[in-house]
């Protein structure tokens, strides 16, 4: 049975910058054809992920392939297109221009007047870029990693900046692209871009996955309820954040605690158990609220429970297709958070 090379494959990603280790051991496989999104907070590690991906960073450790091949290989032979937050344009050319300047650095490229139009460019072509707004600077350079007609597309906090309705006419855009059968990974800090685009979620945090699955499932994972409980003492909520990190992400705040998991008629019987409870309460919880509590600020004590100051770990999710893969790599069944 022939197998098919993946578009994108990352394994046992590293990358430091002095002491500070930004990504820390990470493995990542995009078939052709997904729609990816990483998503997480800012400094959670995507963006150093993605200049790897793109060979504009070296590992520390670890591989990267793209297509079977470096990413440099790739980008030579157009198989590789990358929309970045900034940079990249020359103010002073007008749009058109500047497109066809680029295309002509390139071996093989697209018509310039079809990429114009593909980016919704053709209106705007004989505007200086200076001139241009945020939104529209970006379509130009959508147009210019369209031009070698890319199989994969590497888009970094493309729509940050952007006003609703440009960043409507953004994913428009990705849209078509994706209906022709082009790869897509986009890093965002926007929930609804990864809930309304992307087929796949990986949640980054502190610099490794805390969740890999099927956006439908990581909705579903952890859109769920939140259980707050009250304790009598700081000693008695810091007993039970141990006991509870066990079977579900826990956040302590002095001695109240916050549980989200998937069954919550465990996480009660759990929470009851516990000595010292005065207090306890069940709501419904948003993916807002979930996300922020899967990659909250507050780390992982010695305690092995969600505590102020230090790094959270590892959070997978099952979603039956194979994608419940955290910071080892494996790892399906329950969401929790654990010590590195």
């Amino acid at each position: 049975m022939k197998t098919t090379t993946p578009a994108l494959e990352a394994r046992a990603l590293t990358k430091s910058f002095g002491a500070l280790q930004a990504v820390r051991g990470i493995d990542l496989s995009v078939q052709r054809g997904e729609i990816v999104a990483l998503l997480g907070p800012n400094g959670a590690g995507k963006t150093t992920t993605l200049d790897m991906i793109l060979g504009l960073s070296t590992p520390s450790s670890g591989t990267v392939s793209v297509y079977g091949g470096t990413p440099r290989q790739a980008i030579t032979r157009g198989r590789l297109g990358a929309v970045l937050q900034s940079g990249g344009l020359l103010g002073e050319y007008k749009v058109a221009e500047m497109v066809r300047m680029i295309a002509g650095t390139l071996p093989y490229h697209l018509p310039v007047d079809d990429v114009l139009a593909r980016a919704n460019l053709t209106e705007i072509a004989n505007r200086r870029i200076s001139k241009c707004s945020g939104g529209e600077q970006q379509r130009v350079r959508v147009a210019l990693a369209l031009l070698s007609d890319p199989d994969l597309l590497i888009l970094d906090e493309a729509t940050t900046g952007m006003d609703v309705t440009a960043r409507h006419h953004f994913w428009d855009g990705m849209r078509a692209e994706a209906e022709r059968g082009k790869t897509i990974v986009f890093a965002t800090h926007y929930l609804a871009e990864a809930e309304e685009f992307a087929e796949r979620t990986v949640i980054m945090n502190h610099g490794v996955i805390a969740a890999d699955a099927l956006t439908t499932q990581v909705r579903s994972q952890f859109s769920s309820q939140r259980i707050t409980l009250g304790f009598d003492d700081e000693a008695h909520c810091m007993t039970a954040a141990a006991q509870l990190s066990q079977v579900g992400v826990v956040s302590r705040d002095g001695t109240a605690l916050q549980l989200l998991g998937d069954d919550t008629v465990a996480l009660a019987r759990a929470a009851l158990a516990c000595a010292g409870v005065t207090k306890i309460s069940i709501t419904d919880t948003s993916l807002d609220e979930a996300f922020g509590l899967l990659t909250s600020e507050s780390g992982v004590g010695d305690d092995g429970a969600l505590d102020d100051g230090s790094v959270p770990g590892q959070s997978s999710v099952d979603d039956g297709a194979g994608h419940g893969v955290g910071d080892d790599g494996a790892g399906h069944g329950a969401s929790t958070v654990s010590a590195p």
